[in-house]
């Protein structure tokens, strides 16, 4: 199994990135919050990885730590949880914060995530509750509100965004979005809005 993947970045969307290690570019698949913590295209990094191999695919998805994929691991064993879902719920909250949501059975966190509804939140906080109880107790690299903001603006930076521009952007859309994938797609709606507003004649 392929268990961490260092080298220099190539190219990175939204939730992809592309490294080449020693002349070979590995396709990773990657949570918000982790592609949000990359640097630019040419730096050096390095990202731990599960290996999702299936009959018809496989998919290497990557991590800023050792807890996010703990977390992706603990969940991808619940019912009705695939990598994809897993690697949305993570976009949304941290690994302590979603450890945390899952101890204290706070099933408002979970619905925050896009297709998770209150029986599909009740599975994971049954399925899930003692599996990271070390990661609960362990603070948050950013909380609330703030830290949602402050990862969405370092997601649209590296996307080539100037900091200004993407903080305008998150500032017209927060209110309507849940969650740390929705803000950043709609402040891509609004940039591209804009964009297409200055190119008008």
């Amino acid at each position: 199994m392929i268990g961490m993947v260092r080298g220099r970045l190539l190219e990175k969307g939204l939730q992809q990135a592309l490294i080449d290690v020693g002349g070979v570019a590995y396709e990773l698949e990657l949570p918000l919050t982790t592609a949000a913590a990359l640097g630019q295209a040419g730096e050096e990094v390095a990202l731990y990885t599960h290996l999702v191999v299936r009959d018809d695919a496989q998919a290497l998805f990557g991590f800023a730590s050792k807890e996010a994929r703990e977390a992706f691991r603990a969940l991808i064993k619940v019912s009705s949880v695939g990598p994809k879902l897993a690697a949305a719920i993570l976009s949304v909250l941290d690994a302590p914060a979603l450890a945390a949501a899952v101890e204290s059975g706070d099933l408002g966190a979970l619905t925050q995530v896009p297709g998770i509804g209150r029986r599909m939140a009740e599975r994971i906080a049954m399925e899930m509750k003692g599996r990271l109880e070390a990661l609960a107790a362990a603070p948050a690299a950013k909380g609330g509100r703030e830290g949602m903001m402050a990862d969405a603006e370092a997601a649209l930076v590296s996307l080539g965004y100037r900091p200004q521009e993407a903080a305008r952007a998150l500032a017209q859309v927060a209110d309507g979005a849940a969650g740390l994938e929705a803000l950043i797609k709609l402040a891509l709606g609004q940039l591209a809005q804009a964009g297409r507003s200055r190119a008008a004649p």
